[in-house]
């Protein structure tokens, strides 16, 4: 037996047509919908509405959308509640949502980007770095330090405190510290400049500045201490900088000029030398030499200088 054919799409388009006539004209529903022959009442109602149209339906289509007023076809009957509601809901309103959805997407892609850039990045080219200083830097350093050292002096006991410097700073690299590992190659490196620094500790004799100052010390308020103004000169002729001790303050400082303390028997030689003519003859009264980590200072002088005065 055949199978009935689909109804053509201007038929289904028509019927809808008589059904929303029918549904918009409540004269028709409720006149006819009560009479006894109330189908062949609606479709001849129906026939002269769109005859007044100057449209022709057959009546294979007016009785279509008399049936389908009946049984409510062509009719969206929207879900009460539950989930087939709410993706209802989330279609019809999909326009004003999915703008939010977007917006707070590219907000969470770029708050994922700024934190990898700026946070995640940094600390494991950081933590890279750090790897790479503990394993390498540091251990190359150590040992040129030391073998710099090495070719500066021949003293045993300097040597031999490069060498626990270097050992120290390696461990604690291989161990992961790295900060103990950077103060010994500090200290490794400060050895080495000192025993590098060449230099002479003069009085200074010029106009504008004092060659002696006298000091009468809190402890001991019945005596003097004497100081020689001085500086230190390199082989170039210029004053070099060089952390001096206070013993006022016991602070470090870097300085070009500072007092020396000595003797008051030297204090007193120096100033006979200044009052003959006013300038002091004999201005040498140390040497740095390469190698050595400590001055060697001219009879009389003391231990202990002050930067103010």
């Amino acid at each position: 037996m055949a199978e009935k054919a689909d109804a053509p799409l201007d038929d289904l388009m028509m019927a809808m047509d008589v059904v929303d006539t029918l549904r918009h004209d409540d004269a028709v529903v409720m006149k006819e919908l009560g009479a006894e022959d109330r189908d062949a009442g609606m479709i001849e109602r129906l026939r002269e509405i769109y005859a007044a149209q100057g449209i022709e339906v057959p009546d294979h289509i007016l009785e279509a959308g008399v049936e389908g007023l009946k049984e409510d076809r062509f009719v969206y009957n929207p879900p009460a509640s539950g989930f087939s509601r709410f993706l209802a809901l989330a279609y019809v309103s999909r326009l004003t949502w999915s703008k939010w959805l977007a917006i707070v997407l590219v907000v969470l892609v770029i708050a994922g980007a700024g934190w990898q850039f700026l946070v995640v990045a940094p600390r494991e080219r950081a933590a890279e770095a750090l790897q790479v200083e503990l394993a390498e830097e540091l251990p190359n350093r150590l040992s040129v330090l030391a073998e710099r050292i090495a070719g500066l002096t021949d003293n045993s006991d300097l040597l031999a405190e490069a060498d626990r410097l270097k050992t120290d700073g390696i461990t604690a690299a291989g161990d992961g510290k790295v900060e103990a590992a950077r103060k010994a190659a500090s200290d490794l490196d400060r050895l080495a400049t000192d025993l590098a620094a060449v230099f002479e500790v003069r009085i200074v004799s010029r106009p504008g500045t004092p060659t002696g100052v006298t000091r009468i010390p809190d402890v001991n308020r019945n005596v003097n201490n004497y100081y020689l103004v001085v500086e230190a000169i390199n082989p170039d002729a210029k004053a070099i900088a060089i952390p001096i001790v206070s013993e006022e303050d016991g602070k470090t400082s870097s300085v070009t000029i500072w007092a020396q303390r000595v003797s008051k028997a030297a204090f007193d030689a120096v100033r006979r030398d200044k009052e003959n003519d006013g300038i002091v003859q004999k201005t040498l009264i140390g040497e740095k030499r390469r190698g050595e980590r400590e001055i060697d200072w001219a009879s009389g002088v003391q231990e202990g200088a002050i930067t103010e005065w």
